[in-house]
């Protein structure tokens, strides 16, 4: 016997917790099988950064492992999923790592491992958690024996996969967070508006508080017969129905049909013949058919109504029963059955054979199986190459492989989801082609009938092949319309009671593995009603692998990929938001889901935002101008094959993923991205360059006109200058131009006296021409008066002394008072007060 396995030091959980931590005490022994080392470094200090907002961890297991993978770790059981840690990464391991809500059933199992020959007498056994998904996944983990680990898990397990009240759910305990869910109502009356070619009208919660949405075009109108849910409690708040049948009327009729669920308008088209799309449940005509409702048959007529030339004529009515003729003639005994062509006045009734819930539901738990034993890595640890000799591909006898191929055709699947795309593509022909309208119903009108018409729809309607307008489809003919998906997808609804999750043996699921059936015998541990008996099918799932069916035909027309089904598909089974609780919008407005819950659309719309176009959502071929009307596929194009992204995640995870074509055009759809980012980057980084280099030239060309500007004031400053100097040389004065601050004027009258000295400081010029009063030029002026004897030397000193009178006292100027008169000996007048001023614009002095 090995040594215990040392303790962890601590928990992923807070140990303040109090909860019970489970070690592992005792040996490898008995796992043997496995090959794992034991690991006794602790993984304790990730902490809590792998849990989710508002998540907690309710049990934990240690040395657990995986036996799909051969992996060990730690496996904790949340109040929102099972999540299994590896010791040797310590990454969460996908295959691991499910959420409770997908959980379809889970069981103990003990298997008997025979000894070695000299050991008869002693056996060993494995102890197995068995966990079978509703995501195509079946999980096993090993635990050691002697520690009760596996009964804690199971326990745990046993109380939060099926809690007693919906307000238990992850989705209340979380909250809306981030992703707010706005009331749905609206956007329901959105999508009437649009149909009715009353798209520019806006719809909003006053509005359906004031019950002013009930508008209407030539045929059709809004009614808020359902405003309170009185006529018929799984059907939506607002109803389209023929403008020429009155509310009454229409109540009158919901006693006819199950259910109360009467026929309405699922579509038309905004624009085109008027032929319409309704759906309802069936008739209650009793087992002798011969029950009859005068208001039911006026509302199917009304149907049919449409306009010609401003005159109402009938158009062809096609009545499409989703259920084999026999199903709907034993339902008659119960009161139900199906329409007579004599009664409804130009009509055809069409069986379309599709088989009801308990019969999908077994046909997907047989295509699980065969994917399980047939995959490359499957819960029994080892690939279908080498199990057994690799029976599963011939053996020896390569005539052999057949055998795999005829058990992947014996579940049914494909031949159920054919049955339902080929439904859908008739009525999509029948309303497209003929333009005729098509009432479609089943038993109960919520299950093969929302499948059927709201295919239908994304065949004949373009906008439901984009984002906004697949959830406007799947809130209109899913949400709206009752679908119960509490019920289908297996959780507590409104009235409190709970999907019964199964814990039976899994000897039916795995009696076709060899490696069960040689290396011991199985031992179930646990084993409670049969899954028959529940109202669980996977009837949504079928439908979105009907959609990707025909993304798959028409890789053009649609704006999602095949990974947003995927994910949208994971994010319904997990139960984290709100959009897909209870089974009804009734159900949904009493419990507050849209102000308790997240939404599902934000979510998905926030993981898009990350990467923009180049997102995995994205379809990289979408080209809405190729595919902008109906899709009619034709039946030879209607052969079906297994969704690899959905159906092989599991069991061949390699093969699953998107063909080498795909993943390499979005490899060069994100470089295109890249460079694109880059080029505009580079057009910016050129643009800004660009205007800088403009201004510049602004700059420079400015400096150029100052420059300009300054050479000519200097230019004709020195003009002036020459003409001032010459003009004060001719009254006998010398001029003297020098850079300092001031002007100098020096006037001498005689030798002995002192030279007198005038300083003048003349204003600045501005760049623009005005004066600067403040500011002092750098042009000085020195003028000095020469004596007598100089004056009297020159020319016209001599005529001035003649004729001066006051010659005999000596010359006075420039205080004498011939200098105030013009003088006629020198030809010129002086400005006095513009020559104090030295202003180089001015006139100093003026011609006689």
């Amino acid at each position: 016997m090995a040594a215990p396995r040392p303790r962890r030091s601590a928990s992923v959980r807070d140990p303040s917790d109090g909860r019970k931590r489970l070690d592992g005490a005792g040996s490898w022994d008995a796992l043997e099988w496995t090959k794992i080392v034991p690991v006794t470094r602790s993984i304790s200090h990730v902490g809590l950064e792998f849990l989710l907002e508002a998540e907690r961890v309710v049990e934990e297991g240690h040395g657990v492992v995986l036996v799909n993978t051969d992996e060990a770790g730690t496996l904790f059981v949340t109040n929102f999923r099972l999540l299994f840690l590896s010791d040797g990464t310590r990454n969460i391991v996908s295959l691991g790592t499910i959420p409770l809500a997908t959980i379809e059933r889970f069981n103990k199992m003990v298997v008997k491992v025979q000894s070695a020959p000299r050991q008869t007498d002693k056996s060993s056994s494995r102890r197995l958690l068995l966990i079978i998904g509703k995501d195509m996944r079946i999980i096993v983990f090993g635990f050691r024996p002697q520690t009760k680990q596996r009964r804690v898990i199971f326990d745990a397990l046993s109380r939060c996969t099926k809690p007693a009240r919906i307000w238990d759910l992850y989705a209340f305990t979380c909250g809306p967070s981030k992703f707010s869910n706005p009331n749905p109502k609206v956007r329901l009356l959105n999508e009437y508006f649009r149909l009715l070619g009353k798209g520019f009208h806006c719809a909003s919660m006053r509005m359906i508080e004031d019950g002013s949405f009930t508008l209407s075009n030539d045929l059709l109108r809004i009614s808020d017969t359902n405003s309170n849910y009185t006529t018929c409690q799984s059907y939506p708040f607002a109803l389209i129905v023929p403008k020429n049948i009155s509310d009454e009327e229409v109540i009158q009729a919901s006693t006819f049909r199950a259910r109360c669920r009467i026929p309405v308008v699922s579509w038309c088209h905004p624009a085109g013949t008027g032929a319409v799309l309704a759906r309802s449940s069936q008739p209650l005509v009793g087992l002798m058919m011969n029950m009859r409702s005068n208001a039911d048959e006026k509302l199917v007529a009304a149907l049919c109504t449409q306009l010609v030339n401003g005159k109402s004529s009938r158009r062809k009515l096609y009545i499409a029963d989703a259920r084999p003729r026999k199903n709907a003639l034993a339902n008659g005994a119960m009161g139900g059955g199906s329409e007579s062509s004599s009664n409804y006045f130009q009509s055809e009734i069409v069986f379309f054979g599709i088989d009801n819930i308990h019969a999908m539901r077994e046909s997907f738990a047989r295509l699980r199986d065969y994917l399980d034993t047939h995959g490359a890595a499957s819960s029994d640890g080892m690939s279908s190459f080498l199990r057994h000799g690799g029976w599963t591909w011939g053996g020896r006898n390569l005539s052999s492989m057949s055998a795999s191929v005829s058990t992947l055709g014996d579940s049914g699947w494909l031949i159920h989801v054919q049955s339902v795309l080929a439904g859908s593509a008739w009525i999509a022909a029948r309303v497209a082609l003929e333009s005729a309208s098509v009432l479609v119903h089943c038993s109960d009108g919520w299950d093969r009938t929302s499948q059927l018409v709201s295919l239908a729809n994304l065949m004949l309607d373009p906008y439901y092949r984009t984002f906004t307008g697949f959830q406007a489809l799947v809130e209109k003919d899913w949400l709206a319309f009752g679908h119960p998906f509490s019920d289908r997808v297996g959780m507590p609804s409104i009235s409190g009671t709970s999907f019964e999750l199964t814990r039976q043996s899994s000897t039916g699921s795995f009696s076709s593995s060899p490696m069960r059936q040689s290396s011991g015998s199985l031992t179930p541990q646990a084993s409670n009603s049969s899954h028959a008996q529940t109202n669980y099918s996977p009837i949504f799932l079928q439908w979105v692998d009907c959609v990707s069916q025909l993304l798959r035909m028409y890789p053009f027309a649609f704006e999602f990929s095949s990974t947003f089904l995927v994910d949208f598909l994971d994010c319904v089974l997990s139960c984290r938001f709100g959009n897909f609780l209870c089974n009804s919008e009734k159900e949904r407005l009493q419990c507050g889901v849209y102000e308790a819950c997240g939404c599902l659309w934000a979510y998905l719309a926030d993981v898009r935002s990350s990467e923009g176009s180049s997102h995995a959502h994205y379809n990289l071929f979408y080209d809405p101008l190729k595919h902008n009307g109906r899709v009619l596929p034709p039946a030879a194009a209607l052969a079906p094959t297994l969704w690899p992204q959905f159906h092989l995640r599991w069991a061949c995870p390699s093969e699953s993923q998107a063909g080498e074509l795909e993943a390499e055009s979005r490899h060069m759809a994100i470089k295109f991205s890249e460079l694109q980012k880059a080029k505009e980057a580079a057009e910016k980084k050129a643009k800004e360059y660009s205007m800088a280099m403009e201004t510049l030239n602004a700059e420079l060309r400015n400096e150029k006109q100052v420059s300009s500007s300054a050479m000519n004031l200097a230019k004709r400053a020195s003009k002036e200058s020459a003409a001032i100097k010459r003009a004060i040389q001719s009254l006998g004065c010398r001029v003297n131009f020098t850079s300092s601050v001031n002007c100098s004027f020096d006037f001498e009258s005689n030798p002995t006296e002192t030279p007198q000295k005038y300083m003048h400081s003349p204003p600045r010029r501005n760049s623009d021409g005005t004066m600067g009063p403040e500011d002092k030029s750098d042009l000085s002026v020195s003028i000095t008066v020469v004596s007598e004897d100089v004056v009297s030397s020159s020319p016209l000193g001599r005529v001035c002394e003649t004729l001066c009178p006051l010659r005999n006292g000596g010359c006075r100027w420039p205080d004498a008072a011939c200098a105030q008169l013009g003088s006629q000996f020198v030809g010129l007048k002086a400005n006095f007060d513009a020559f104090d001023r030295l202003s180089i614009y001015d006139g100093y002095f003026q011609s006689e």
